[in-house]
């Protein structure tokens, strides 16, 4: 069995924003802006912001990405991670058979020819632990947030030019006023639940809108 690395737009890579995890928000921040929304049940997740229109990744270039760093949910290809009902047992490795991606002469192998996981195959499970414990951290990290009242609301006003507006709704950050504001204790708290380095990075992640404005504007003048 084998797996070609393929992305594009069969592969569900056009999209505007795609889930990401704690536990990977420092590779995260360098390329995409960090933004946090509220699923239906009002628990937040933190989302990479790729385009401005629906179905739209700025950072696609018809089957690559054009970033050094893919989000681990759409670099995990064809696989995912499954919990068993056994509390006791741990995570396994999955893969859809009716992906294209999956093969039996192109692409990495899975298995060593005499048995065994090739490298290929232990990176694609240390990503999905990465997943699988971002998922698990992600909870607490806001619950963190939520006791030193780090979230906020942003209103994201976006001018293209020629006319162009966007207005990004439901959008949430850290506010940059309160995280200055944290006193020693509080900042020595955040750090010791682990979550202050999360915090920054979220911070930092902003300035990649200037990013996401100048792609914006590439992609209207080659249209």
């Amino acid at each position: 069995m084998k797996v070609q690395h393929r992305h594009g737009l069969e592969f569900g890579d056009a999209v505007n924003q795609l889930l990401v995890v704690p536990t990977e928000f420092e590779e995260v921040q360098r390329e995409y802006p960090i933004f946090f929304r509220k699923d239906p049940d009002g628990a937040l997740h933190a989302v990479a912001l790729l385009g401005l229109d629906r179905g739209e990744n700025l950072f696609l270039a018809k089957d690559r990405w054009t970033t050094q760093y893919i989000p681990a949910v759409q670099r995990r290809g064809p696989f995912f991670i499954a919990v068993p009902p056994d509390q006791d047992c741990e995570p396994t490795v999955h893969i859809d058979l009716d992906d294209p991606r999956v093969s039996e002469s192109v692409g990495e192998p899975l298995f060593k020819p005499h048995g065994g996981n090739t490298p290929y195959l232990e990176q694609v499970a240390h990503l999905l632990f990465t997943i699988h414990e971002g998922l698990a951290v992600a909870p607490r990290m806001f619950a963190a947030f939520e006791e030193f009242d780090l979230i906020e609301s942003v209103a994201v006003n976006i001018d293209i030019g020629d006319g162009l507006t966007y207005d990004l709704p439901d959008l949430f950050t850290i506010s940059a006023d309160r995280l200055s504001a944290l006193t020693g204790a509080s900042l020595e708290r955040l750090h010791r639940l682990g979550f202050l380095g999360a915090a920054i990075f979220v911070r930092s992640s902003l300035g990649n809108v200037a990013r996401l404005i100048e792609l914006k504007k590439l992609k209207r003048a080659e249209d």
